[in-house]
């Protein structure tokens, strides 16, 4: 629990934004919960629980909230509209692709530049960013003013490369390297363990192709 708000609540809301935002944009002006719930999936209940954590407005009856409100609500909530600056450190296809991936504007996310230690990777520029040498870590992130840090190293490396990051001045990793970190409890680690996302993927089919 984070402040009272779960682990998937949160998760939750983005998958609300992004269907929020096309419907905008398709000139829907309010919206209810049960709308909400049938075009996601969810449950009333779940979604109108959700709701009550990110917004103190209330739906008018049988037209619902204001759509442009309840998204800034849910944009200022997840702190979408505090744009924060963020280096990739290594830049192998995963970190490239993430260099080349214009989608983080939308969720307020800077990529400023990257970092490794591969000779062939070092001073190319993707897309108008930067690859820096891992040397030039510690001087140019108090530099850049930079807090985040996109971690996409090898497993081998990549407690070593954390540290280095906190010991330069980032307090927020999100992990993509297959291991769990270990570093101070001021920084804040978010890992994303591809694994586990293709292990569930993997058992729904399975469960899937039981009931066919």
């Amino acid at each position: 629990m984070l402040d009272g708000v779960s682990v998937r609540q949160l998760q939750r809301f983005p998958i609300y934004l992004k269907y929020l935002k096309s419907m905008r944009d398709a000139g829907v002006v309010t919206i209810t919960a049960p709308l909400i719930a049938r075009a996601l999936d969810q449950s009333e209940e779940q979604v109108k629980k959700d709701l009550q954590v990110v917004t103190t407005s209330k739906g008018r009856p049988n037209t619902g909230r204001d759509i442009n409100v309840l998204i800034n609500d849910i944009e200022v909530f997840l702190g979408y509209h505090n744009i924060s600056d963020a280096i990739i450190v290594g830049v192998g296809h995963l970190g490239e692709a993430f260099m080349n991936y214009k989608g983080f504007a939308e969720f307020s996310l800077n990529i400023l530049a990257g970092f490794d230690n591969d000779e062939s990777k070092i001073g190319k520029v993707i897309n108008g960013k930067q690859v820096f040498p891992m040397s030039k870590l510690k001087n140019l992130v108090p530099r850049l003013n930079v807090s985040i840090a996109i971690l996409t190293t090898p497993a081998s490396a990549s407690q070593e490369v954390a540290e280095l990051l906190v010991d330069a001045g980032i307090k927020g990793i999100w992990n993509f390297a297959p291991i769990n970190l270990k570093v101070n409890d001021d920084v804040v680690i978010e890992n994303v363990n591809l694994a586990s996302s293709l292990a569930v993927l993997s058992h729904k089919l399975k469960k899937k192709f039981q009931e066919e």
